[in-house]
């Protein structure tokens, strides 16, 4: 069995900002009030007629690219999403052909927002057990299409966006082994409500106390199964659903100074699967991940789901 590795990155986001001084016009709140409670300052919206696989499929483009390779050395390609509305053709399978990748499994992945984790730990394990050479990992969402508009608590968190990660076999693992997991009997503190016409809810302060309380623990195992102290991170991207969690989750790790952690949200607010590689693309692109460093990536979410682990950066 060989490893694998984060090859390339890219992202996309649509042209549109909402900032908080347009949600003041919409619902009773104000700038200070969402900074407070969020740390949230702008997110992109995307046009009624750009879809989840338009935004995919411009992150998808941009990894490909950056890997050097062609369409055909694609063997998989995975969609986190909880937000598309395509059943049969999947949102990876139109991804796959929009690229021009002819021949790969394709198949779409809802673990809400840890779901690109957990998609980047199936492209591990697909390509360790020798069934593809490389893989095209995508966490895409149209939150805005799941907002319930007159609530000022969830409408303030909401964004859209895409990350893409190409995935491609390695003689040495880059790509540590996953914490995953769920607590089912408390998933409906973050849900998809109404089926035809789904609206996202959430318990907020019951959520906020599972992810401060119990999951930086979580989030150290995979450090352990690495192989690697906490003090060894060069940097942290967790899932950017607030930054009061995101600041919370990382001073409970312990990390030593000089850490680089993600805070995707301030500009993006909350894409769900998409914030994990969204905010490391972003990262990649400034500069900002040292080559060849250990980067804890761990997200959370609706199910209650968990999942992380620890790569090398590009």
């Amino acid at each position: 069995m060989s490893g694998s590795r984060v090859a390339a990155l890219g992202h996309y986001q649509p042209e549109r900002v909402l900032t908080n001084a347009d949600l003041e016009k919409v619902v009773d709140t104000s700038d200070e009030w969402i900074l407070q409670r969020t740390g949230i300052a702008t997110r992109r919206i995307a046009a009624p007629d750009e879809t989840v696989a338009d935004m995919a499929s411009e992150a998808g483009a941009k990894a490909l690219a950056s890997s050097g390779l062609s369409p055909s050395d694609i063997g998989q390609v995975v969609v986190a999403t909880c937000s598309a509305i395509d059943r049969s053709p999947s949102t990876a399978a139109q991804v796959a052909a929009r690229l021009s990748i002819p021949s790969a499994v394709c198949f779409d992945l809802n673990n809400a927002c840890a779901g690109f984790c957990t998609a980047l730990a199936t492209a591990d394990h697909t390509i360790r057990a020798g069934a593809a050479r490389h893989a095209l990992v995508i966490g895409a969402e149209k939150m805005s299409d799941l907002v319930d508009w007159t609530d000022r608590s969830s409408c303030i968190l909401l964004g859209d966006g895409a990350g893409a990660a190409v995935v491609s076999t390695s003689p040495d693992a880059l790509i540590g082994p996953v914490v995953w997991g769920s607590d089912p009997t408390r998933g409906n503190a973050v849900r998809l409500v109404d089926a035809w016409q789904p609206r996202f809810a959430q318990e907020g302060q019951a959520v906020f106390r599972w992810a401060t309380s119990e999951l930086p623990a979580v989030a150290a195992q995979a450090c352990d199964r690495a192989g690697i102290a906490v003090t060894d991170l060069a940097a942290v991207v967790t899932h950017q659903a607030n930054l009061r969690i995101i600041e919370a989750m990382t001073r409970r790790l312990g990390l030593p100074p000089g850490v680089v952690i993600g805070r995707d949200v301030v500009e993006s607010g909350n894409t769900s699967a998409a914030s994990v590689p969204l905010a490391l693309s972003k990262m990649a692109e400034r500069g900002e991940l040292p080559s060849g460093r250990p980067v804890l990536l761990f997200a959370f979410g609706g199910g209650l789901s968990w999942s992380g682990q620890v790569v090398t950066a590009p």
